[in-house]
């Protein structure tokens, strides 16, 4: 997979609440996908299912399986390398249009 299709795959990922509610679930400790679903218990099982198929087709979790149960372990590289592409680079221009604002309206 090319580099622009996995940053397309983060952002697809990403682009939904719901998934982004699931990776701030497992931000602290991995959840099983039962704990999953019990937390999203508006959504079936199946729809919990897609929605972790989409984050780890973008390589946001990593699934364990221990004996019966799946683990959906955070990974956050995906996010840092956006980060560091994108977000960084327009953060420093704009902080550098901001300052220059305020230089003028104190001036």
């Amino acid at each position: 997979m090319s580099s622009e299709s996995k940053e397309d795959a983060v952002f697809k990922a990403l682009a939904s609440g719901k998934r982004r509610q699931m990776l701030d679930a497992i931000r602290d400790a991995p959840l099983t996908t039962g704990a999953l679903c019990e937390r999203f218990a508006e959504m079936d099982r199946c729809t919990v299912m897609q929605h972790l198929k989409v984050l780890e087709e973008a390589e946001l979790i990593i699934p364990r399986r221990e004996g019966r149960e799946r683990w959906n372990h955070l990974n956050a590289l995906p996010i840092q390398a956006i980060h560091d592409r994108w977000i960084s680079r327009y953060a420093g221009h704009a902080m550098n249009v901001l300052s220059a604002l305020r230089a003028d309206l104190e001036g």
